[in-house]
């Protein structure tokens, strides 16, 4: 079919719908209004020729100037959608609230398709010029849209697919959109959801970060219904002037209490929707501000958990732990910290280090969309920690939390313990079988954690599961139905596995939907926190502290084996500590040292896979290579005193692998 005729027919059905007033089966609300809006109230054809309205550079340069410190933050996160979406032709851009485009990141190799679609600084993207799209559509809907090849009105615009968000003042105008866009467009409409969820996520990034800004100079009640959003990018906001009224309320906000408008909330006072005055929130954010405070509000006494800013000119991510007044001979005690633990009775702490908000705001709007998740980061991060935290927060997490670590079950094992087996199947079973993994978890959320360790021969049936949304268990006949949501997690290289043949690459991005990367504890920001509510974790009921110097030297110290390693030391030390207090003389003598530098892995270690034989050039053993990998499990085991976890982190494997390797050399744990 020719262009000319695909545009006649383009034409065609866009005029059809409008004049029926009937909507396409597929076809969103909004982009059948913006077609009534193209028609009746701007007369624009579909089939019009391209004439691309462009401000001259100093009209630009002037509207760049208005936007003021808002342009450089928003610069900064486009900068970061641009890295999560790279490589799929897109470019990131942002319009002002006109639809006039301020600034772009685009593919160097594809600078000259986007512009010949006309997207380029200072061009105009408004409806009345474009019609329906990204940008322009989204500005007079005033919420986020996606606009996919033919849902354009100008045909010309056909090739391409935009999804558009808000990026809104704190009083719900409208100050820029914020827009992904790809021209010759492939992807599926489930493609598309994936990158409006990650759009969505960045504009209401920006539109927080100058909520706060706006109104540093009063106190903000942060709080939400569940208390593990409180301070992530889904929390409602509302500024208190000194007087106790509201000023501003952000669109959570709204949400959470019920109401319309900002009308019904702002010039009013606090204490008409709070069960609790001025006086006491402006207590609350000078002696306990980064304290989780549960609250309820008037109308229907619904309990919400917050904690509120006072009005003071320091930075939003300053230390909320206060050190105590010094103890004889201690240098100090570390008081009871006033800390968000952002913590539910049995829930294991994550963190609040601003990497990890990132990650976990990105992964709160993509598994709600049941787009899976690759959680990246070393041994011992947190993975299952941020996975369960993933699921708490999602609509089916009522349902079951499964867990199946792919190195710590043996080889032979982890067929059946996923895929369950049949009546019979197995001598000395269960007569009426076992069902696995998969199906236990059906409704809830599988979280495979070490994937990258699961054999090639299952990875296969694994592939086979996800797109048929049915598991066979062993020696069974009648493929069982399963609701899937599905988070993997890895400590290697995936990318580097699926380029050596070690990993499936069909697997790989059927698993890989986003990948979240988590961040090493000794690159951390929030260590102070995330001791104080590992602790309270450890410690039960009983309130223990830390003296100065002993809290310095957690912080210093580097932590190899990252937050599963401070885990263990504050468990050890919380039970030998005496008087509730843990000193210097509590910690292990390596943190004492302080001297670990992380050995790099020996070449054999590069790269391995399951079995970790190191190959020579002809693809054969190398006894040299085994006499290296030897001696280095030897130097590490006895420089980490034979603690096969912390061996096993060291050397970036999973402890399976790790004693496997030690099986195969004949080392024994006799020391």
């Amino acid at each position: 079919m020719t262009l000319s005729v695909l545009a006649s027919s383009h034409a065609s059905r866009i005029i059809n719908t409008v004049q029926s007033g009937l909507r396409p089966a597929g076809i969103e609300p909004h982009v059948t209004r913006s077609w009534y809006r193209c028609i009746k109230e701007y007369g624009i054809e579909p089939q019009g020729p391209r004439q691309v309205a462009v401000l001259d550079p100093l009209s630009v340069k002037e509207l760049q100037q208005r936007m003021g410190e808002l342009l450089r933050v928003a610069r900064a996160e486009m900068e970061s959608l641009y890295e999560q979406i790279s490589g799929s032709g897109f470019a990131v851009i942002l319009a002002d609230a006109r639809g006039t485009v301020l600034n772009t990141i685009t593919d160097p190799t594809l600078q000259r398709e986007f512009r010949q679609a006309g997207l380029w600084l200072g061009a105009l993207w408004d409806e009345r010029h474009e019609g329906t799209n990204g940008i322009g559509t989204c500005v007079a809907e005033a919420g986020a849209v996606t606009v996919h090849r033919e849902e354009h009105f100008r045909g010309y615009n056909m090739s391409l697919s935009c999804s558009g968000a808000p990026i809104l003042d704190p009083h719900g105008e409208l100050m820029a959109v914020l827009d992904a866009s790809t021209v010759n467009s492939n992807d599926s409409r489930l493609i598309q959801r994936h990158t409006m969820a990650l759009v969505n996520m960045s504009a209401n990034l920006i539109s927080r970060w100058n909520f706060l800004r706006e109104f540093g100079h009063g106190y903000i009640l942060r709080f939400h219904s569940r208390p593990e959003f409180v301070g992530l990018l889904h929390e409602a906001l509302l500024a208190v002037d000194a007087s106790g009224n509201v000023q501003a309320v952000n669109e959570s906000a709204l949400l959470q209490l019920g109401c319309a408008n900002r009308k019904q909330l702002v010039g009013k006072s606090i204490s008409e929707f709070f069960q609790f005055d001025f006086t006491t929130l402006e207590q609350r954010a000078y002696s306990e501000s980064g304290a989780i405070w549960p609250v309820r509000d008037v109308a229907l006494g619904r309990r919400f958990f917050a904690i509120v800013r006072a009005p003071v000119p320091q930075p939003l991510n300053a230390s909320l732990l206060r050190i105590g007044a010094s103890g004889p001979g201690q240098g100090g005690i570390l008081a009871q910290a006033q800390v968000n633990t952002r913590l539910e009775p049995g829930n294991q702490y994550v963190g609040a280090d601003e990497a990890i908000h990132k990650a976990l705001a990105c992964g709160h709007q993509l598994f709600a969309k049941q787009i899976p998740i690759l959680l990246q980061g070393a041994t011992g991060t947190g993975k299952e920690a941020f996975a369960r935290t993933l699921h708490r927060e999602s609509h089916w997490h009522d349902r079951p939390f499964v867990t199946v670590n792919c190195a710590a079950i043996p080889e032979s094992l982890i067929e059946s313990e996923l895929f369950g087996y049949a009546q019979g199947k197995f001598a000395n079973t269960s007569r009426e079988g076992r069902a696995g993994k998969i199906q236990q978890s059906s409704g809830g959320t599988l979280f495979l954690d070490e994937i990258g360790d699961m054999p090639m021969l299952l990875q296969t049936r694994l592939l086979r599961v996800i797109e048929a949304r049915e598991v066979a268990p062993l020696g069974g006949e009648a493929a069982i139905p399963v609701d899937l949501h599905v988070i993997t997690a890895s400590h290697r290289d995936l990318r580097a596995m699926v380029a050596s043949g070690e990993f499936r690459e069909d697997l790989y991005y059927r698993l890989n939907g986003m990948t979240l990367c988590l961040p090493l504890l000794r690159d951390r920001g929030d260590k102070a926190e995330l001791i104080q509510a590992l602790l309270r974790e450890e410690a039960a009921d009983a309130t223990i502290e830390i003296a100065r110097d002993a809290f310095k030297r957690l912080i210093d110290y580097p932590w190899p084996g990252n937050v599963r390693q401070l885990r263990n030391v504050l468990r050890t030390a919380s039970v030998l500590c005496r008087n509730h207090t843990i000193r210097l003389s509590n910690l292990p003598q390596e943190i004492l040292d302080n001297d670990y530098q992380a050995a790099p892995a020996p070449a054999s270690f590069v790269g391995a896979g399951a079995s970790g034989t190191a190959q020579g050039p002809a693809g054969l053993p190398s006894s040299a290579l085994r006499d290296a990998e030897r001696a280095a499990l030897l130097r590490e085991l006895e420089r980490l005193r034979w603690n096969v976890s912390r061996t096993a982190a060291a050397l970036n494997i999973s402890r399976n692998t790790l004693y496997r390797k030690m099986h195969k050399h004949g080392i024994v744990l006799s020391h």
